[in-house]
């Protein structure tokens, strides 16, 4: 599935919400289906720096494609992790790197968050799109 697809999937689904206090309980849902990382990979080389609560992500090559994986140990925070693990997980760096995550404030979530946590969904967007630069240099280098 194309990224604009996801994202525009991810819209219609927060549409279905009147209110913003639904919409947080569904990023408590999809926080749910985040796959664990491991123990090991909680480390502080793996934190998102600029986020008021610990999010730790990782990250690998398959096949050409990065796969991320991530934990919080704030609730809506692992939500939103989720959220751009769907739209960026599984994709070439150059995608990752150049992607136009129009989702989040087509759905309100920049303007919905407080300042410290919108300033860390900004972080989780920086540190995704530099994992993105870094395996495209390393590819072009090979």
């Amino acid at each position: 599935m194309k990224l604009e697809e996801i994202q525009d999937e991810i819209i219609q689904e927060f549409e279905q919400f009147g209110d913003w206090m639904e919409k947080y309980n569904y990023l408590i849902e999809i926080s749910k289906d985040l796959e664990p990382i491991d123990v090991k990979d909680k480390v502080p080389e793996n934190v998102i720096h600029g986020c008021q609560s610990r999010v730790w992500l990782i990250s690998e090559m398959r096949d050409d494609k990065i796969v991320f994986k991530a934990d919080s140990d704030a609730i809506i925070t692992k939500g939103i992790i989720a959220l751009l693990i769907r739209v960026l997980s599984g994709r070439k760096p150059a995608e990752i790197m150049n992607a136009d995550l129009y989702f989040i404030d087509k759905i309100g979530l920049r303007q919905n968050l407080s300042p410290t946590r919108s300033n860390g969904l900004l972080s989780m967007v920086k540190q995704m799109k530099l994992y993105g630069l870094a395996y495209h240099t390393k590819l072009s280098q090979q």
